[in-house]
């Protein structure tokens, strides 16, 4: 009997042990106590990043991306990062430090503050509030305490309780993050601003805000124009309360306990789904990336030569710079000397990402959380395990190409052809992929080939493998409408001739139905056995000419032609 359960253990472990990304050989050490971590602690999924002097040597992920354990997690998923979402903000704020649109000394609230609106300004109540100021949000000293109770509650951080915070506001669920702003302001300080420093959520919410107000751009736009993308940083966006609303290639996660729903508070709901309302989180929680993407942005602002920094050196020291009231915390960043870093925890979500003083950065993204302190001691040594154990460091580098393709369009060349035409990133290859009646749900993975006419797991086809920024497409299935995506990748030396793709803002196009004649050869479900539609009897015989008349035949091509010349306009 023992030995059965013993095996039975065994098997489960292989189901949950499942690993994807390219194999690097170097650094087989950094799977092995990977899975020794998540086997320890029943992490459902896990998605690892790790740098050497800018280069992405290594992208990893572990287990599942759902609770049923049928999707592995992939390298290109996108998870939640928590309080990470402090650190991009900070950067975004520093950027404006250093541009001049912002002061580190500039008070916050009041006729003089970033923030004048007279919603927040008729709940001050505690004068302290008038002396924040961008700093002390920035190093956690403004005066919030979480946990210093409030309202009957042990501590005082409104994530936790967003339902109280509509009924004391008076405002529908679920609560936006300017009530969550005003639910603190009316609740007052804690202490004096600038006086000691307390973890605050809300402080980095209001920083949020601020943003908002001097550049006059929704806080998701502005960093993602000023600080992801220009730093090719694209698998990245701020994340979803439900479901049913999670991003394309989002992971789902391992919710462990129940709270008041956020939509409606007499009902529970799992903690990471419609518990904690993530929407309202965005600048101290709310953002998403996957694991290569987060160190590709750290990259961008570590003071090494290896890439370009964002900010100036004199910029990213104020930012590193050691918070007066705590020698631990500068602005956004955990710090010891050399070495940034920061975690993050909600339900269903641990993190951390890391910079060191050595040339290497790291990120760690489970979809699974743990309270305990051995859990985060064992995560944050990880990845000093993986650097000193690494006797030799691959000379690849895996990043996906930083600038995807763009302005993809068709035209219709005659009566039996489509052209594509895009304009090319910064890959060396692409591909197109085509799927009939819907947008491509498989993607390519790092590391593998796509000739021309094989198969996504989804039944997408790849049109075109090549180095071109056009492709014509032949014979499709009048009874159909198809959805192309570009997709770049980087296949060259620099990758050892490995393909690596990029997934996010691919470039996509519907092309409506056309009817076609019957053309002999169609070089892909009748050479290769796949094509846009399965190469059955019945889709075979969808390529035949219809029976309608020629006159029917010719307006059929009028009106899809002149659906087409509107893509092609916009």
């Amino acid at each position: 009997m023992k030995f059965l359960l013993t095996l039975l253990l065994g098997l489960l472990w292989l189901k949950s042990a499942a690993q994807t990304g390219i194999v690097v050989p170097e650094l087989a050490h950094c799977d092995e106590s990977m899975q020794q971590f998540m086997r320890k602690w029943n992490v459902l999924g896990a998605s690892v990043a790790i740098t050497k002097d800018g280069q992405l040597a290594y992208e990893r992920a572990f287990g599942y991306a759902t609770a049923e354990r049928n999707v592995p997690m992939q390298p290109y998923h996108l998870l939640r990062v928590a309080s990470i979402s402090k650190t991009v903000t900070a950067l975004a704020v520093m950027k404006l430090v250093e541009e001049g649109q912002l002061s580190l000394s500039h008070k916050v609230f009041g006729a003089e503050g970033y923030l004048q609106g007279a919603s927040y300004l008729r709940e001050m109540r505690d004068p302290r509030l008038r002396d924040i100021t961008v700093q002390h949000l920035l190093e956690h000293s403004a005066g919030w305490d979480r946990n210093a109770g409030c309202d009957g509650y042990e501590g005082c951080d409104p994530i936790d309780f967003p339902t109280h915070v509509a009924q004391v506001m008076r405002v529908p669920n679920p609560v936006g993050d300017s009530t969550i702003i005003r639910y603190m302001l009316r609740q007052g300080l804690s202490f004096a601003p600038g006086t000691r420093f307390a973890y605050s959520n809300v402080g980095y919410l209001v920083l949020g805000k601020v943003l908002e107000a001097v550049t006059h751009q929704p806080y998701e736009a502005w960093v993602q124009a000023h600080i992801l993308h220009p730093s090719g940083v694209f698998e990245a966006h701020l994340g979803r309360n439900l479901p049913a609303a999670r991003l394309e290639r989002e992971s789902g996660y391992l919710s462990r306990y129940r709270m008041l729903s956020c939509y409606n508070p007499g009902k529970q709901a799992p903690a990471a789904y419609g518990g904690f309302h993530m929407e309202a989180m965005g600048a101290h929680g709310g953002w998403l990336f996957s694991a290569r993407d987060l160190v590709r942005l750290t990259l961008a602002a570590d003071g090494f030569d290896s890439r370009p920094d964002l900010i100036s050196a004199e910029t990213l020291s104020s930012m590193t710079q050691p918070s007066a009231k705590a020698a631990g915390y500068a602005k956004g960043w955990m710090v010891n000397g050399g070495t940034w870093w920061h975690t993050g925890q909600l339900d269903g979500t641990a993190c951390l990402v890391a910079r060191t003083a050595g040339g290497h950065t790291w990120a760690i993204l489970l979809n699974t959380s743990n309270g305990s302190p051995e859990f985060w001691q064992e995560l944050k040594a990880l990845g000093w395990g993986w650097v000193k154990k690494a006797a030799t460091w691959p000379t690849h580098d895996l990043f996906p190409p930083a600038q995807n393709a763009t302005h993809l369009w068709a035209s219709a060349t005659d009566a039996a052809q489509i052209r594509l035409a895009w304009a090319n990133g910064s890959g060396s290859r692409r591909l197109v992929l085509l799927k009939a009646d819907g947008p491509s749900k498989a993607f390519p993975l790092d590391g593998q080939d796509y000739p021309t006419g094989s198969k996504l797991a989804d039944g997408s086809i790849v049109a075109y493998n090549g180095t071109d920024s056009t492709v014509e497409l032949s014979h499709l299935s009048p009874r159909h409408t198809y959805h192309a995506r570009v997709v770049e990748y980087r296949q060259e030396e620099a990758t050892a001739q490995r393909p690596v793709y990029a997934l996010d803002g691919n470039p996509v196009e519907i092309l409506p139905p056309l009817v076609l004649p019957q053309h002999p050869q169609f070089a892909f479900h009748r050479n290769h056995g796949s094509g846009p539609e399965d190469a059955s009897g019945a889709d075979q015989a969808s390529a035949a000419p219809p029976s309608a008349s020629r006159a029917y035949f010719l307006r059929i091509r009028r009106a899809w032609r002149r659906s087409l010349s509107h893509f092609v306009k916009l």
